[in-house]
């Protein structure tokens, strides 16, 4: 089944081999003059007829010899919603592709010795993190994810990703967008699952009126929801709070966080659990009582605590609510916070040098200013988590190039269907065998 529709134009049919999946998950060809092309829901070994469309763009028309790891994909709305991508791919080759992705990036940064990865998948319907869009279309609201690129919105009236949980609260959230006086053309919807129940950020491109705040109450009493927050579109402060039932609460290693609303969380609760066990075990074997482990973009705490129940920790975090949901749940723990942000103000490397272990979970984008300081600082341990390959090549580079060994290599698919992988890499520096005693009393 071709999920896409080829726009009205002249005809340009050409058959040619998919060779390889491209970053963004897209079958790559290459056309008898040479040019490479990327064909989406293709799968590599297959002969496809393509042709090419008026925007300029190569799609299959028809697949003429299938690929043995092509299945038929699981939702209804797959090819019109963005969110997934490869669901026409079996599972378990598309953990296998994901894998082959996190360590040619480590190959192509320099490291060749590498050690047997771990993968991980997680399961279909767990996802507990959605950024929504919402559309204003006649007197209909729709409210899912954007097509795939294009501004336009698809509504999700179903989804195999997302948790059951979430997918219950869209009917009667839609219903009330669709009176929502604040709400003029589009806005966003940003929706948590954590342990308390859905914890939901409304943004609209409107002020909510009186009768607005009295409509999302309504909404969060009749369907148990604990907080609605909401925020106009360009305010650069913080969200405010539209209507609270009971406390929000998420627990992390046995402590209890408060977290502002939108905040970033795991994807699944089984990967958060893969990943901290990967973090604890990627940690150097002999730390002792005096030694700190320092971490980076410590969010409100999905590895801090984890960590302190091994170590004293130093956590860094520059969204002030997140630092201050993080500190005020670190009571009676090994666990000191501060607030600052890395991206301006990296922590030095004389601090790092002295640390047992430096364990950074950084944005997208990758550590930036604060890798160029590990490097210089080289702390013996270093553990890295990674969303995205290509920002894993330039930093896993520049700590290649300090000395470090890479030790261990975890692979999650925690982004089920889409061409996203999550990694937890464990360096240690070449010169750690320097003596415990020395180490010790440097800190």
């Amino acid at each position: 089944m071709i999920a896409h529709t080829p726009e009205q134009h002249a005809s340009d049919l050409r058959d040619v081999s998919i060779t390889h999946l491209g970053a963004q998950g897209d079958g790559t060809a290459v056309l008898a003059d040479g040019h490479t092309v990327h064909v989406p829901y293709t799968l590599p070994g297959e002969q496809v007829r393509i042709d090419h469309t008026a925007s300029g763009k190569w799609v299959a028309t028809d697949i003429l010899v299938p690929s043995p790891v092509r299945t038929e994909p699981p939702c209804a709305l797959f090819g019109q919603c963005g969110g997934c991508t490869l669901q026409h791919m079996d599972n378990a080759a598309l953990l296998t592709w994901k894998t082959d992705r996190v360590m040619a990036a480590l190959k192509y940064a320099g490291f060749s010795d590498l050690p047997a990865p771990q993968a991980f998948q997680v399961p279909p319907q767990s996802r507990r993190r959605a950024d929504l869009a919402v559309r204003r279309q006649g007197k209909e609201v729709l409210l899912g994810l954007h097509a795939r690129g294009s501004l336009d919105v698809v509504d999700m009236t179903t989804c195999t990703l997302l948790h059951p949980t979430i997918m219950d609260c869209l009917p009667p959230l839609r219903q009330t967008l669709r009176s929502i006086e604040g709400l003029y053309r589009a806005g966003d919807v940003r929706i948590n699952l954590l342990d308390s129940g859905l914890d939901i950020l409304l943004v609209t491109d409107g002020p909510l009126s009186t009768v607005d705040r009295t409509r999302l109450a309504t909404l969060s009493a009749e369907h148990g929801i604990p907080r609605i927050c909401w925020q106009q579109q360009g305010d650069q402060g913080f969200p405010e709070t539209a209507a609270q039932t009971r406390p929000v609460q998420h627990t992390l290693a046995g402590s209890t966080v408060s977290p502002p609303t939108g905040a970033f969380f795991q994807a699944t609760a089984e990967s958060e659990m893969l990943i901290q066990n990967a973090v604890l075990a990627a940690l150097p074997k002999r730390l002792n009582k005096r030694d700190v482990v320092i971490e980076l973009y410590a969010g409100c705490g999905t590895l801090s605590f984890p960590l302190a129940s091994r170590a004293r920790v130093k956590a860094y975090e520059g969204y002030p609510p997140a630092a201050i949901a993080l500190k005020n749940a670190a009571g009676g723990t090994r666990l000191e916070v501060e607030c600052r942000d890395l991206n301006r103000q990296p922590i030095l490397a004389k601090e790092l040098s002295k640390a047992g272990c430096v364990v950074l979970d950084p944005p997208h984008a990758g550590a930036k200013l604060q890798m160029k300081q590990i490097t210089v600082g080289k702390p013996r341990g270093l553990i890295y988590v990674s969303c995205n390959p290509a920002a894993l090549t330039k930093d896993a580079a520049a700590i290649h190039e300090a000395g470090y060994r890479l030790d261990s290599v975890t692979v999650i698919d925690q982004f089920l269907w889409s061409a996203e992988v999550e990694v937890v890499c464990g360096f240690t520096h070449e010169s750690s065998r320097r003596s415990r005693t020395g180490l010790s009393h440097s800190g």
